[in-house]
């Protein structure tokens, strides 16, 4: 839970700031221009990038519990800094800050947390990592309808610019994230290093002793075995020449394509510009607020689901259930927005879309993603995966406001709904099941 508590202000961090969006776009004067929107809302995602290609390099030089403690204390200084600055180029810098530290919660928690659980548990223990995001964000849109002040209907720009949201709500909104970020800081101290890193890094009787308090002697000593089989498998180096090795090729454009599908899936945007699309389905800004909570509620419920059957169903059935479910409703929200249906029936389109993506591609991908790459390359290969991401992230989250402007918000879901079908198609042809089997049992199926 500890670790996983990178996922949260991995959600938190990621969230917060579309609550804040309609008073500091008022606040640095941006309402006119949809490339400086896009920007704010998806500048994090550079830092995101940077935070995930660095994370492989250092995770395996210096170990996955120092690089969270790390993005811990990224997470403290991006809050502190976002809510105190009135610069609008001090505000991109501190989310770039923080979106280093999402970069690497968001490769080394379900990294750590594969690395650490048994194998019959290991889904259930990763998908912990998808349970505490939702948390995070569902924790940042009860905070943020808890600062923010009612907006009256007929409110103008220069109305809630000068009210206390748009000068003050919008800050305290980021500021709330000192107090999880610091708790994650501290109790980071306690968390053991991660046993299969231990190994790698020649640290056997540290990391026996770890493996026995988590399955006991026999335990200890059979996942010593088997891990240390691995490392003296073909693969000597971590480099990008031996993850495009023909035996590794396969396994990483299975963990890139996923990867991005998971971005590319859409609901995203949901989350980030639930302003634009609550607005589009004829809904107040107070009324907007209410109805992300709402949504994070659903997006919390469903994952419980998730956590249930990954272990149940497997990763390939839920993976399957998500792709082709938002594929489907996508193409009716799609018909909703074009037709111009608005209020409940499109909120409740939305939810069902989230609840779909709560209960597989949210949650499932990361497990796939901290299950498929060999002991000594995971590192390297999950921030591969992780990269392409967050990329795939970036290009959604800024493209939004354009595709939203040139195709409409119906041909915009449609789109999405097309890339949903095609990621049916790919999970269908391409990922295997990987349910109850140990990390090195996958290695030696997939490394042929």
């Amino acid at each position: 839970m500890v670790s996983a508590m990178g996922g949260l202000l991995f959600g938190y961090d990621w969230v917060v700031i579309g609550g804040a969006k309609p008073f500091y776009e008022k606040f640095f004067n941006i309402t006119q221009s949809p490339s400086l929107q896009g920007w704010a809302m998806s500048c994090a995602l550079i830092g995101c990038l940077f935070g995930a290609i660095t994370s492989g390099i250092f995770s395996d030089k210096f170990g996955r519990k120092r690089l969270l403690i790390f993005s811990a204390l990224l997470f403290v200084v991006s809050a502190i800094g976002t809510g105190s600055t009135s610069s609008f180029n001090l505000f991109i810098f501190y989310r770039i800050l923080g979106g280093i530290g999402i970069g690497l919660a968001s490769n080394l928690s379900p990294m750590y947390i594969a690395e650490v659980a048994p194998a019959k548990t290991r889904g259930k223990f990763v998908s912990l990592n998808q349970l505490t995001i939702v948390i995070g964000i569902l924790l940042a849109q009860i905070v943020n309808l808890m600062i923010a002040e009612p907006v009256a209907t007929t409110a103008t720009d220069a109305d809630i610019l000068a009210s206390w949201n748009g000068q003050w709500g919008w800050r305290w909104m980021f500021w709330a994230e000192i107090i999880p970020s610091g708790l994650f800081f501290i109790l980071m101290f306690f968390v053991p290093e991660s046993p299969r890193w231990l190994m790698q890094n020649g640290y056997e009787n540290k990391a026996s002793k770890i493996l026995k308090k988590i399955g006991g002697a026999e335990y200890a000593k059979t996942e010593i075995s088997n891990v240390a089989k691995t490392l003296t498998s073909s693969v000597k180096k971590v480099g990008a020449r031996q993850l495009l090795k023909p035996e590794l090729r396969p396994i990483l454009i299975i963990g890139i394509v996923l990867a991005a599908f998971q971005q590319w899936c859409g609901i995203n945007v949901i989350f980030n510009y639930a302003e634009e699309i609550f607005e589009a389905a004829g809904y107040g800004v107070s009324d907007i607020l209410f109805n992300i909570v709402v949504t994070g509620s659903v997006n919390l419920i469903f994952t419980f689901i998730a956590i249930y059957t990954v272990d149940k169903l497997g990763r390939r059935a839920l993976m399957l259930i998500g792709a082709g479910g938002l594929a489907g409703i996508y193409a009716i929200m799609g018909l909703a927005f074009y037709f111009s249906i608005s209020g409940w029936p499109l909120l409740l389109l939305v939810v069902i879309a989230i609840g779909c993506y709560a209960m597989s591609l949210a949650p499932v991908t990361w497990v796939v993603l901290s299950e498929i790459f060999p002991n000594r390359v995971r590192g390297a290969a999950m921030a591969v995966a992780t990269v392409a991401l967050w990329s795939a992230c970036f290009l959604l989250t800024y493209t939004f406001p354009i595709l939203n402007e040139t195709f409409g918000t119906s041909g915009t879901f449609w789109l999405y709904g097309i890339i949903c079908f095609l990621g049916f198609i790919f999970t269908l042809k391409k990922l295997p099941e990987t349910k109850g089997k140990s990390l090195e049992e996958i290695e030696e199926e997939l490394i042929k």
